[in-house]
């Protein structure tokens, strides 16, 4: 078979990030038109992402971000975007270069992107010394992420979800008359059942 000296993958790989680029620079501009939202995966410990040492512990490997209406701050590069966001309603800044995101989804039209991305073992690249921002004063709530590691199809039963500290999921404390707040959401949940 012949070797790809131009590597098309890369070039279609890298054209792809652009959109996503694209996409983000539109939003940091304008906000996100009508029910459009994103969740953006990407690996915590690649090249130039910056996260707290708090978020690196609890996602070691990847997350994933939910950009829909409590996210503040959003600024897009060449080669990166930052955000801010709310985790357990602790504000963070997160910095994640294009290159380090693995998957980009839009439930809205369904529209999903994923990418292959290696891990090159980094010392020091992550910034260990940030533990938290201040909130930005704004209109809304910062938006909770969701976990990276990619979700497990879960059992069809018959009981009310909880989570695994025993805890009520947010549709079944709105079944059962509770207040909700932001909350990790699994990409399951948008998935069309087959």
């Amino acid at each position: 078979m012949p070797q790809d000296m131009i590597r098309y993958d890369i070039l279609a790989q890298e054209a792809l990030r652009g959109v996503i680029r694209k996409v983000l620079g539109e939003v940091a501009k304008a906000g996100l038109p009508g029910n459009h939202h994103f969740f953006v995966t990407f690996l915590t410990g690649a090249s130039g992402v910056r996260i707290s040492t708090r978020l690196h512990e609890k996602y070691p490997e990847q997350m994933t971000i939910v950009l829909q209406h409590q996210f503040w701050d959003l600024q897009v590069t060449d080669t990166l975007f930052e955000v801010g966001l709310s985790f357990g309603d602790v504000p963070e800044r997160l910095v994640v270069p294009f290159s380090a995101i693995r998957g980009f989804y839009d439930p809205s039209v369904n529209f999903e992107l994923e990418f292959d991305v290696e891990v090159e073992e980094t010392v020091g690249d992550n910034d260990q010394g940030i533990t938290s921002i201040a909130p930005v004063p704004t209109a809304e709530k910062p938006k909770t992420a969701s976990s990276g590691s990619k979700p497990k199809p879960a059992a069809k039963s018959a009981k009310k979800p909880v989570k695994a500290g025993g805890e009520k999921t947010d549709a079944a404390r709105e079944e059962s008359g509770e207040k909700t707040s932001a909350s990790v959401v699994s990409l399951d949940s948008f998935r069309k059942k087959k």
